[in-house]
């Protein structure tokens, strides 16, 4: 398991968040606060400034004495290179994106007052996505590349203020340098990316590649999927990705040069926002692995079983257009494709087919966790078809009933059920973990918070199998299957009653007191009916 880096470089955090504001106050003073460009412009511009610091970054470390120039002297520098002197720099560097010198952030802020800025910028990002294709390119399902910049003055749509807004943009980025924080590692960006994101990938109910994982959550579900093991080489798979935060954490658990990550999800934004988050935490050589696209229409990672798959899928949706198809892959969707509901087309269980199309792409060593609506636990139908599946093959690790309101914008209670087949089970650990947690006001939605002590409770009571009073057991899985394959845990709890030994005087003296006791509330009671009646009354009487 990867050890994280605690050793956060001091003020950096509330640098970079000062920046993020910055880019945001910028894009509203334009009129595109919350507007649909906005996200690409705020996204685009922190990948390239950071991509644009480490570059120079890592020329810095390649030749110590280019450390002490300033920005001016270093880009002559550069642009005194010849065209092979400067491809071997690159070279030797190991960059994974290779800017020119008149790409990089300080030749941009050193000529901002030239004339027609605005396609000064948008050239550097467009020759910088061209240059680089092959490395950062998101492949879309039809075979597409979707690149990684795109023009941003073409969002502006008065041409006259085009200028000043690349003028702005490119003056908030040079008064911090990233070159403090490559080091680091997830434990720092996570957050960073969470705070850069937060504005752009809402829950929204839990449409499909909208639905955001808290990060305690996916702490969860990759620390209990790794356990104690030391994975080398493994693939590790999201069916519907979203902005990546599950696969961030595994890759983390599991440590990032040791993992390759595949992923699809059906929004180019969510795409897009995984790209950032794999080049953040480095794993850039995983984004060839990403596709954007509809999963359980066209699958694109059918060649290959997974070692790790985690998933937060989306619960409901619409996928009515697409049932008749869905339902003719009997092989596919062995236990079923969920009805269309009469009236609420949005209702359609669809979750339950991304369920089986984990089921399908792990390995027969593999190990997987889906999070699901903790109706799924009990249900009858599809639900007890694949929970049967996972007691009769004795590849259920377990589940976890979560607390309620875990997401932020949807009060749709949930589950994590863990899948093993790296070998035979013969109980599975069933937790209740809903009283955890402590609500808290999460913009305007209460939420339930996970403390640290909370996630230790979890994680080291499901690792090691330990059984609590109303809070685990471990149950075979023949009773599971007895009790009708129910995964929930406090449907074998046992159940005890109190017993107290009273002398038959202490047991009078109890008796006599609770008479008491209720003599005095039916007194009370009828003092309060007869203030009502007279307020009623007088009410009446001015009436």
């Amino acid at each position: 398991m990867q050890v994280p880096n605690t050793q956060t470089p001091p003020n950096t955090t509330p640098q970079i968040l000062a920046l993020i504001d910055r880019l945001k106050a910028i894009c509203a003073r334009s009129g595109l606060g919350n507007d649909a460009g906005e996200y690409k412009i705020i996204t685009q511009v922190f990948l390239y400034k950071f991509l644009s610091d480490k570059f120079i970054y890592e020329i810095k470390r390649a030749e110590p004495s280019l450390e002490k120039l300033d920005s001016s002297k270093l880009l002559s520098h550069l642009k005194s290179l010849s065209t092979d002197d400067y491809a071997m720099l690159c070279e030797d560097i190991g960059a994974n994106v290779i800017f020119l010198p008149d790409e990089l952030l300080p030749y941009l802020f050193e000529r901002q007052n030239e004339s027609s800025f605005h396609k000064r910028l948008d050239e550097a990002l467009e020759n910088l996505s061209s240059r680089n294709l092959e490395i950062f390119s998101i492949t879309t399902e039809g075979g597409s590349k979707i690149k990684l910049f795109e023009p941003i003055s073409p969002i502006i749509t008065d041409a006259s203020k085009r200028d000043n807004f690349a003028k702005a943009l490119v003056s908030s980025l040079v008064d911090f340098d990233f070159e403090a924080i490559f080091d680091q590692g997830y434990d720092f960006f996570a957050p960073l990316f969470e705070y850069l994101i937060k504005d752009y990938n809402k829950d929204n109910g839990g449409k499909y590649a909208e639905y955001y994982t808290p990060a305690s959550v996916s702490s969860i579900m990759a620390r209990i999927l790794v356990g104690d093991t030391s994975p080398k080489s493994v693939s590790i798979y999201d069916p519907s990705a979203g902005s990546g935060t599950l696969l961030m954490s595994l890759a983390h658990t599991i440590g990032q040069d040791k993992c390759s990550i595949y992923a699809q999800d059906i929004s180019q934004k969510s795409s897009q926002l995984l790209r950032l988050n794999l080049i953040l935490n480095n794993l850039s050589h995983s984004i060839h692995n990403i596709t954007q696209g509809n999963t359980l229409t066209h699958p694109k990672h059918t060649h290959k079983l997974f070692d790790f798959i985690v998933s937060n899928p989306p619960f409901k949706l619409d996928f009515s257009e697409y049932r008749a198809e869905l339902d003719a892959q009997k092989e596919r969707f062995f236990a079923g494709v969920p009805k269309v509901p009469n009236k609420k087309l949005e209702s359609m269980a669809i979750y339950l087919c991304f369920f089986q199309h984990l089921l399908n792409s792990l390995s027969p060593k593999g190990r997987a966790a889906i999070v699901v609506p903790t109706g799924f636990i009990t249900a009858t139908k599809i639900e007890k078809t694949l929970r049967k599946v996972l007691v009769d093959s004795s590849s259920l690790l377990g589940c976890i009933t979560m607390p309620p309101n875990i997401f932020a914008t949807t009060d749709t209670n949930v589950s994590i059920v863990f899948i093993d087949r790296s070998k035979p089970h013969t109980h599975a650990l069933l937790m209740d973990a809903s009283k955890l947690g402590s609500k808290q006001k999460v913009e305007k939605n209460e939420r339930t918070i996970l403390s640290q002590d909370d996630e230790a409770k979890i994680i080291g009571t499901f690792l090691r199998q330990e059984e609590i009073k109303d809070f685990s057991i471990s149950v075979p899985l023949e009773s599971i299957a007895q009790k009708g394959y129910s995964f929930s845990a406090g449907q074998y709890f046992d159940f005890s009653i109190e017993h107290i030994d009273l002398s038959q005087e202490e047991f009078d003296a109890q008796l006599e007191s609770s008479k008491a006791r209720l003599q005095e509330l039916f007194a009370e009671s009828r003092v309060l009916q007869g203030e009502i009646v007279a307020s009623f009354e007088r009410l009446h009487f001015k009436g």
